[in-house]
């Protein structure tokens, strides 16, 4: 199946001009099966993301979270709720939340903004059930980076768009193996490892094809 996993929205991202409606109907249209939303360190309320999903006409649209930890941003996915977690958290307290809550993280856009993910991996281990290896704000420098540290320590590599607008909605995607009816399949699969990248044919590729 294939899941968009790292995008914004207006209703809860400042940044984002993409209207979550927009959204659901421009995902339908290039393909994708489903959509997982992850605000700036905020989670859709279960009522609203029901209501959205009613409009989606099939395509699963879940929500997590894009987590500002001290040392860089990480996608969480399966928390209940954000009571333990917070801006500026440190990467090794939310890797022990993650696990406590049987949830699942993603190192999002890996060396941005000189992030030294090359020194979280050998402070923490390979402790991440993904690592963004293709989006919207992954160049091609910071893809080779990951691809390097990677060889050496081995992590599933995920897509996504981490969009903020329809344009660049599924740009890159993660082609998850199995039927992922709910939020814990997503979970499930991630911590299993059974994902990869891919890429939309005739998107904007700024990390380049996979």
């Amino acid at each position: 199946m294939k899941f968009d996993h790292h995008l914004h929205t207006s209703r809860l991202s400042p940044d984002s001009i993409m209207d979550p409606a927009a959204m659901v109907a421009r995902a339908r249209e290039i393909g994708l099966d489903g959509v997982v939303i992850t605000e700036h360190d905020r989670q859709w309320a279960a009522d609203d993301l029901a209501d959205l999903a009613a409009q989606a006409g099939g395509l699963k649209v879940f929500s997590g979270v894009e987590v500002s930890a001290r040392e860089g941003h990480f996608l969480v996915y399966g928390l209940p709720d954000l009571s333990d977690v917070g801006p500026g958290i440190r990467v090794g307290e939310l890797l022990k939340v993650v696990e406590r809550r049987g949830a699942a993280i993603v190192a999002a856009h890996p060396f941005r903004w000189l992030q030294p993910f090359d020194e979280i991996v050998a402070n923490h281990g390979p402790a991440f059930h993904g690592v963004e290896f293709v989006s919207n704000n992954v160049t091609a420098e910071t893809r080779a980076q990951a691809d390097a540290l990677l060889a050496a320590s081995p992590m599933p590599r995920t897509g996504s768009s981490d969009a903020h607008d329809v344009d660049a909605l599924g740009c890159y995607y993660s082609e998850v193996e199995g039927r992922v009816e709910t939020i814990a399949d997503f979970v499930a699969a991630l911590r299993r490892g059974v994902v990869r990248p891919a890429h939309r044919p005739g998107a904007r590729l700024t990390a380049g094809p996979v």
